[in-house]
């Protein structure tokens, strides 16, 4: 018993602090890639809590309780406007098998929602509302995925509008497509001997095909939809993974449905709204951690060493603030190109994240400046004369970047102690002022 104990120890202890001290060039390709699958799992999973994604899956259920005629009504106005109307409500249908009873119902809704918006007042109030809850959606979507990929800042309210109703524009041609290949494969299989011959096979294709058309289009909202740049390859791990749990959690909840009978009798026909809410919050759950996957699996390298980070010494981080600068200047003394962060990551194995605040903190004491590389990548100099750049210089330019005295106080013993410090820093001086960082 204490040597299962002892394991589950292990095994916690590794994940939760040496597997983040493991870099990518210790490991062969085969180990790095299995200890990256572990630490996009833990990071996903921490996400989940830290971001509060059940939180958020309410706020998009509701958004999408709002939104979802006024929805649907614009993605089958444009479906008409191309001639496919009738291809895009078959494909709303098999798309949202878990809702089959609720699917005539809401098309019952949409249908009179477009002919009641076909004239009169109705029609500027009512485009307003559909403007408007499709744009909410959108924009509850945006945010939401900004969050979990740390950006601050969202896209103007110009470009939202052009990003969300280009969208609009081609989901409905995407649709479309997918749906029509579903049917081609089967209609001109099943007419030729191949389909004889490979039943097997193509039924596993057939059967894969929605699959990967959820994995498509939500690698497509992870890639676009943040206000940064996601990779190509982390959008598609994220997509294809949040495609089979979605197509999983569908068939699960249609088998599921047999079972609720006894509820349906209480309930009676209303059951179909809580148990819509109940599969889009789960749905959305599902959308949110996918995009947890996809902003963790392109940002491992930022959280090495995190647990050491969360505790570092400020003597240490000093010292390789000092570091930092020393290679920077070096650099330029050798009359050398200018490190760029790539560089001085790969060649000192420096934590990603810990180096950004470093150069930011030099950066913003003016001590080194950002240039440009010719690739258009940001490489750090030296600001000023690095025959003037002392130890002292140094300390004083950090220790100085920022507010000082602003308290209101009166306190004689707080300005005698703080003339004191200052009276021991300059001793400490006299012997920093005479060392170049350049002699180091």
């Amino acid at each position: 018993m204490k040597k299962i104990s002892d394991r589950i120890k292990f095994a916690f202890n590794f994940v939760r602090y040496d597997i983040w001290r493991i870099t990518g060039s210790e490991l062969s390709k085969t180990r790095r890639l299995f200890y990256n699958i572990i630490k996009t799992v833990f990071l996903a999973v921490r996400g989940f809590d830290k971001n509060q994604l059940n939180i958020r899956a309410a706020a998009l259920t509701y958004s999408i309780s709002f939104a979802i005629v006024p929805l649907i009504a614009l993605i089958l106005a444009v479906a008409k406007g191309f001639g496919i109307e009738n291809t895009i409500e078959t494909a709303l249908q098999d798309s949202f098998e878990a809702q089959a009873s609720l699917i005539p119902v809401v098309m019952n809704f949409v249908k009179r929602y477009l002919d009641t918006m076909s004239g009169g007042v109705f029609l500027g109030v009512g485009l307003a509302i559909l403007i408007f809850s499709v744009y909410n959606l959108f924009a509850q979507i945006e945010t939401a995925l900004n969050d979990i990929w740390q950006v601050q800042k969202s896209r103007s309210i110009l470009k939202q509008f052009t990003m969300y109703f280009s969208g609009l524009l081609i989901f409905p041609i995407l649709l479309a497509v997918s749906s029509g290949l579903a049917i081609y494969v089967n209609n001109i299989l099943k007419s030729t001997f191949l389909f004889e011959v490979f039943t097997p096979l193509m039924k596993i294709m057939v059967s894969i095909l929605p699959y990967l058309t959820s994995g498509l289009l939500f690698t497509l909202i992870y890639l676009v939809v943040p206000n940064t740049k996601v990779r190509f390859v982390n959008a598609l791990i994220a997509g294809i993974i949040t495609g089979v749990i979605f197509q999983l959690f569908q068939a699960l909840y249609v088998s599921g449905q047999i079972n609720l009978t006894r509820y349906n009798a209480i309930y009676g026909g209303f059951a179909a709204i809580p148990l819509l809410l109940l599969w889009l919050n789960i749905s959305c759950l599902i959308f949110l951690i996918g995009a947890e996957i996809s902003y963790a699996s392109q940002n491992l390298r930022n959280f090495d060493y995190q647990v050491d980070m969360e505790h570092i010494s400020n003597r240490y981080k000093r010292n390789l603030t000092l570091f930092v600068a020393y290679i920077i200047v070096k650099r330029f003394q050798a009359n050398e190109p200018a490190l760029t962060e790539e560089q001085i990551v790969s060649q000192y194995r420096l934590p990603i994240r810990l180096l950004n605040q470093i150069l930011t903190d030099l950066s913003e004491a003016k001590i080194i400046a950002i240039t440009k590389t010719d690739k258009d990548v940001n490489a750090y100099l030296p600001a000023m004369d690095i025959n003037q750049i002392t130890l002292k210089t140094l300390d004083s330019m950090l220790d100085t970047n920022g507010s000082e005295m602003f308290l209101e106080t009166d306190s004689k013993e707080m300005e005698d102690f703080w003339q004191k410090m200052i009276d021991i820093q300059a001793k400490t001086d006299l012997v920093k002022e005479k060392i170049l960082l350049k002699d180091l």
